[in-house]
């Protein structure tokens, strides 16, 4: 990667990273919690954990081609009554890339995708957990060839059921569609499909498995990276934060799209 889109990069992530952290509630970092709690927490996407991911992607095209991908995604929990929260996610992506949809390099913001799951506090009385609620895709790209330049619309839910033996399985599920943006362009008309399988080793270690499957309908076409990744909840100084690495391979992509890649997570912790 060339060194000045890097700093651009690093820039970027920086300035949108203190924004969010400058509305987020003050919280006593110095309190013990429970690593084992939190990775479990970290698990659940409805969790009321707040939580700062930010999310490194490594893709390799062949033919020189590659992509780096910094999504930022803050987790804000809101107690909206004493049965019910709803839970804030953004991803927004920051993207470096090369001979990836021409022979030329691009840098700048991707489209942001918010999120809000309505989801009561306690599980049903089989134990699942769930959420639902709206999902937006924002139009925030920078270049053309980063974004959709639509606006689209959609639901969104996850179901999942945490086990006393460590276990965490679920999925997670939304459906965007084009409701305005530019008429030469192509209409959004995705489905996102996230099944996940995580496994709590102790000491706030976990293992999870997951696929991030897209299909995109007006083309046609299934994209489905297969994640494998390992995680720690550790300190940081005073600062409550989980580590993880893990590596993907791409089961099904469109044709020149990647072949395998690299994920590095650091997320900072903000527990009540």
């Amino acid at each position: 990667m060339h060194p000045h889109r890097l700093r651009t990069i690093e820039a970027t992530a920086l300035l949108a990273a203190v924004a969010h952290l400058a509305c987020l509630p003050r919280v006593a970092c110095g309190q013990e919690h429970d690593a084992d709690e939190l990775a479990k927490q970290l698990a659940n996407p409805v969790a009321a954990l707040i939580s700062v991911p930010f999310q490194l992607n490594y893709d390799d095209y062949g033919r020189d081609g590659e992509k780096w991908l910094l999504n930022i995604q803050p987790v804000v929990p809101i107690k909206l009554t004493d049965k019910w929260n709803v839970i804030s996610r953004t991803i927004l992506p920051v993207i470096d890339q090369k001979n990836v949809v021409d022979d030329d390099s691009e840098s700048g913001l991707g489209d942001t995708v918010q999120s809000f799951f309505f989801s009561p506090k306690a599980p049903t009385a089989s134990g699942w957990i769930v959420g639902i609620g709206p999902a937006a895709l924002l139009p925030t790209a920078t270049n053309d060839l980063l974004g959709q330049d639509q606006w689209a619309l959609g639901p969104t839910a996850v179901m999942l059921k945490q086990t006393e033996s460590g276990w965490t399985y679920g999925a997670l599920v939304n459906q965007l569609w084009s409701v305005a943006g530019d008429d030469d362009r192509t209409d959004v008309n995705a489905m996102f499909l996230q099944p996940f399988l995580t496994k709590a080793l102790g000491q706030g270690r976990t293992i999870a498995l997951n696929t991030e499957s897209t299909y995109d309908w007006e083309r046609q076409q299934w994209t489905v990276p297969i994640n494998l990744g390992y995680s720690k909840v550790s300190k940081l100084g005073s600062q409550l934060v989980s580590w993880q690495g893990g590596a993907r391979y791409y089961a099904e992509a469109p044709d020149g799209g990647p072949d395998w890649g690299l994920r590095f997570t650091f997320t900072l912790l903000f527990p009540k």
